[in-house]
């Protein structure tokens, strides 16, 4: 008797499974918005984003559409309420300060997915994503350590927050770790994509005696007054070499491409999800760093190679201590690696970067 009722119940679960798995409505056909901060066709941030929405606009089941040069708070919960009223199923809002505008439209439209980057904020159909650009941060910063003959790197900055101050402090340990007495100086414009501004603040750092110039902003400039300068020069976002020939070494660059597939795959299918983070990394091909210029020496090229393997193989977290602050500080102790959670909150600059957090 009691085998007989195991095996009752056994069947009623396979038939429930069965019926649920029936029920997941999967979609012959997908709209994706996408919402840019800046300009598409300026080799920046958002050009990054676009080169992933082409990928997946290439896709047999999705049609993509875009709207650029969006800005931050009430402009931009009009566009993405835009793309939600008009039917679109999935919807990537690719700046920080789209958090809270797709929070609220997200709410209204419980149907459709909302995708936000670089932010921490969830609803049942809302996640956010973003890529451990810190990985290739650091590897830049190595090349930066080797090729700086001053010790000074100038570093253009957006603004303070987490995202930004992790970037730059995985740049400065890339460059320490090759080279103990290079020094990081930091100059922030407290704007997503300005050239004129980006170029300034990369001419008063280099006025400051810096002889490379990293940068997180989305437009060249600052690879171009590196160029008139007769500096050297670490791009973001793509691949800025043609924008400064002279002068440009490498960038840390974004690869959206997988992510953007996985997510537009998921909602196909059914079986997407809200109230998540995605935080992909160089295993997952969402970052990495462009071709070395001729202007690396092989060595140096070789150096920079092997640490990105080891990063890759996951051998190095970057921020293992011993890492101590600008005060000198221990932070993190000797032997321990930083969780996730504090290198997305992080608000302080580790030794040997020069400028304030504010």
């Amino acid at each position: 008797m009691r085998k007989l009722m195991i095996l009752v119940i056994v069947a009623a679960m396979f038939v429930i499974m069965v019926t649920a798995c029936s029920d997941v409505e999967k979609k012959d056909k997908l709209k994706v918005g996408f919402v840019y901060v800046s300009p598409v066709a300026d080799a920046g941030y958002s050009y990054a984003q676009d080169q992933g929405r082409i990928a997946i606009d290439k896709l047999p089941y999705v049609e993509t559409s875009f709207v650029e040069s969006v800005a931050e708070g009430t402009d931009s919960e009009r566009v993405v309420l835009n793309f939600a009223r008009k039917g679109y199923d999935v919807i990537f809002g690719t700046s920080f300060g789209y958090m809270d505008p797709m929070v609220k439209v997200s709410k209204e439209f419980p149907n459709v997915a909302f995708m936000h980057c670089s932010g921490f904020k969830t609803t049942p159909n809302m996640s956010n994503y973003f890529g451990r650009m810190y990985q290739a941060r650091y590897l830049t910063g190595m090349v930066a350590g080797m090729m700086t003959k001053d010790n000074v790197i100038g570093y253009v900055a957006a603004f303070p927050i987490p995202e930004v101050i992790r970037g730059i402090n995985a740049f400065a340990l890339g460059a320490q770790a090759v080279n103990p007495k290079a020094t990081v100086r930091v100059v922030w414009t407290k704007t997503w994509y300005n050239p004129g501004l980006e170029k300034d603040a990369a001419i008063s750092l280099l006025d400051m005696g810096a002889d490379v110039i990293a940068q997180h902003q989305d437009s060249p400039g600052p690879q171009e007054a590196a160029q008139e300068r007769g500096k050297y020069s670490i791009g973001y976002n793509s691949d800025m070499s043609k924008l400064a020939p002279k002068s440009h070494l490498t960038s840390a660059v974004w690869n959206w491409a997988p992510l953007f597939t996985n997510v537009v795959e998921q909602v196909r299918d059914g079986v997407w999800q809200g109230n998540e983070s995605l935080w992909w990394g160089m295993d997952q091909g969402v970052v990495d760093i462009s071709p070395f210029s001729s202007m690396v020496p092989k060595e140096v090229q070789d150096k920079v190679l092997a640490a990105k393997k080891e990063i890759k193989a996951g051998n190095n977290a970057i921020f293992v201590g011993p890492i101590k602050d600008q005060a000198g500080k221990v932070v993190v102790p000797a032997g321990q690696t930083m969780e996730d959670g504090k290198l997305l909150g992080m608000s302080w600059f580790v030794e040997g970067v020069v400028g304030n957090t504010e």
